[in-house]
């Protein structure tokens, strides 16, 4: 296909996809907005060769179609929104032509200059109460993503950290779960490639083994709920993505097949319909505790599995209801049920209900964030979370945290003043740490004393923005240490790693999926060196931990012993052990010069009779 047939052949799909809801003056200004940016690309190919006016209007049909958007003015805005960026035409000629909305919209997804922090703090300083803005962003962000196999491999690796660092995130709290799950599952691909390929393979395999066993029982339990809503429900069987177990391994130091629930049976339908069929007048969430009822009499629940985001949905509007049944075969499936109208708030939660409490918090988030450029790149790591728990106050008032808060967490949520002298807590009344993880659910009282006040330690405990921030700013005096190898992923010879030499000329070595270093390169991806002479050295040693479980056997700790003492010639620092039940869990901190020596003994141990399995992790 020659390039003008493609720029036809893109220009008619657009045509063909414009909301039928549009009046005729709406497509005549979108028709203007596309001839605008074709002639201003026209001389512009992309980097597989394409004529650049394709990607605006890809960008427009994702508008359009992913985003649900039916607005003529953010339609212009997608087709229009690299011209002023790339092309002679200026914003005031898009206000002059399009008005001010559209010049509005153009401008706020127009990078100013290379740095992307100050490009990051426009986008989310121009939000204002209007989400468009960020679909539009998202909407371009998407594209690019699909279309990053053409770009060099550092250019790659620049784009695909900015995704997982900012924009998929941004998509999880806008509610856009299909959007972050794409974005998040390609940027993967491109920064972790032998993971990604190692973890979809697994999962193919996992899938093809599996898939007989989970079709049989939900085709019995979908037999079990039809006899009472005449069948009425729809069901499938979700997959897990690629990324979504690897995060998991990652966060739980786990191996592939020790990954839980790599798929789960949902069960949805649309309420009209079951009252239809049934003469019901209930709710969406009665029918939803109605088919969780049915299959909970039928088959035996795992206990404390039951979870229900609709009486508490998540921080980005999700609802449905979560339990876990055993099947006839022995094993345990995790079962989602909801309404198609909760399901699809989950899919385009923004889009829908604009005006939720969720989403006026995340923009209150955004504005504090535009307005701080230092504290921007974290304040984003931490306020964009993926997942996120409720926990309440004594008097019943709801707190949402990200997942893996700590009392600190709640306490700065709760007042700034009960943060900075938080002294200990009770949770559900128990009297715990103020660095103690808090669970969904969980009734959090604070005790403070007017003597106590932060320690750096408490940065390693908190994880919200908030937190974090007013945690930092009462730190900010003391004198820092500088670190050349990061402290968050806390690097090894031997591991991939990547470097970033600052102004100074030293260079931070990180982990190449470390957090911080997605932060760092997306920022100030320029800054990226290789690193190629961090070798292990005989006079420098990193501590880890292995914790190991395995059947009891005679001699078994003192052969895991000499298996690092004697064979590895590696010194053991501390040791933990409990055998109960003829099943042995054991802790060892010991010493090691690099990855290889540390991946050598955990393989040497995990061959040793008995041994079941060994997690291994950096301190």
């Amino acid at each position: 296909m020659n390039p003008e047939e493609m720029i036809a052949r893109v220009h008619e799909e657009l045509t063909r996809a414009l909301p039928e809801s549009l009046t005729a003056e709406e497509r005549g200004k979108i028709e203007q907005a596309y001839l605008l940016a074709e002639q201003a690309h026209r001389l512009q190919k992309r980097k597989d060769g394409e004529p650049y006016i394709v990607h605006p209007v890809n960008v427009a049909l994702v508008v359009i179609r992913e985003m649900l958007q039916t607005d003529a003015n953010i339609i212009c805005a997608a087709l229009l929104h690299d011209v002023v960026e790339d092309t002679p035409h200026g914003i005031e000629e898009i206000r002059s032509l399009f008005g001010d909305d559209v010049a509005f919209l153009v401008a706020a997804v127009t990078k100013r200059n290379n740095d992307q922090v100050d490009n990051y703090q426009h986008i989310l300083g121009s939000v204002q109460d209007d989400v468009r803005v960020l679909i539009l962003k998202l909407s371009d962000r998407l594209h690019n993503m699909r279309t990053l196999d053409s770009m060099r491999p550092e250019k790659q690796w620049k784009i695909a950290s900015e995704t997982q660092f900012f924009f998929a995130p941004l998509a999880g709290r806008l509610g856009l779960f299909l959007v972050k799950s794409e974005l998040e599952n390609l940027a993967f691909r491109f920064l972790n490639p032998e993971e990604n390929s190692f973890v979809s393979w697994m999962l193919a395999e996992d899938r093809e083994r599996t898939k007989g066993a989970v079709e049989t029982f939900m085709n019995e339990a979908r037999g079990v709920v039809e006899q009472a809503l005449c069948g009425a429900v729809t069901w499938d069987i979700r997959y897990r993505k690629p990324y979504s177990i690897w995060r998991e391994m990652q966060e739980k130091n786990s191996d592939f097949y020790h990954v839980p629930f790599k798929h789960y049976i949902r069960a949805s339908f649309n309420r009209d319909e079951v009252c239809r069929l049934t003469g019901w007048d209930i709710s969406e969430e009665d029918i939803v505790l109605k088919i969780y009822s049915i299959l909970a009499d039928k088959y035996s629940e795992q206990t404390g599995s039951f979870v229900n985001y609709m009486a508490q949905p998540k921080a980005n509007g999700y609802r449905s209801l979560h339990f876990r049944l055993l099947n006839p075969y022995g094993q345990i499936e995790e079962f989602h049920v909801s309404s198609e109208n909760m399901r699809r708030q989950s899919y385009f939660g923004c889009v829908l209900e604009q005006k939720e409490i969720w989403l006026q918090r995340l923009t209150e988030v955004l504005r504090e964030l535009s307005k701080e450029s230092e504290e921007m790149m974290p304040g984003i790591q931490h306020s964009l979370f993926n997942e996120d728990i409720v926990v309440f106050t004594p008097k019943g008032r709801s707190i949402t945290l990200p997942k893996d808060a700590t009392v600190l967490d709640f306490a700065y949520e709760v007042h700034t003043d009960i943060g900075d002298h938080a002294q200990f807590a009770r949770v559900n009344g128990l009297l715990v740490s103020v660095k103690t993880v808090l669970h969904r659910g969980d009734r959090v009282l604070v005790g403070t004393a007017p003597h106590i006040h932060p320690t750096p330690d408490w940065l390693d405990a908190a994880v919200s923005y908030k937190a974090r921030k007013r945690i930092s700013a009462y730190l900010r005096t003391l004198p820092q240490p500088r670190y050349r190898l990061c402290p968050l992923c806390r690097p090894m010879p031997g591991a991939e790693i990547i470097g970033f030499k600052d102004a100074t000329g030293e260079i931070s070595i990180h982990k190449r999926n470390c957090k911080e270093a997605l932060s760092i390169a997306s920022a100030r991806g320029n800054t990226i060196v290789s690193v190629t002479d961090f070798e292990a050295q005989p006079n420098v040693t990193y501590p880890v931990n292995i914790h190991i479980t395995a059947v009891d056997r005679y001699h078994l700790l003192r052969d895991i012993i000499h298996c690092i003492v004697e064979e590895h010639k590696l010194p053991m620092t501390s040791l933990t052990t409990q055998a109960k039940d003829e099943i042995f869990v054991c802790d060892i901190c010991f010493a090691v010069h690099s990855v290889t020596e540390l991946n050598e003994t955990v393989v040497a141990i995990a061959r040793l009779e008995g041994v079941e399995q060994v997690k291994k992790e950096r301190l």
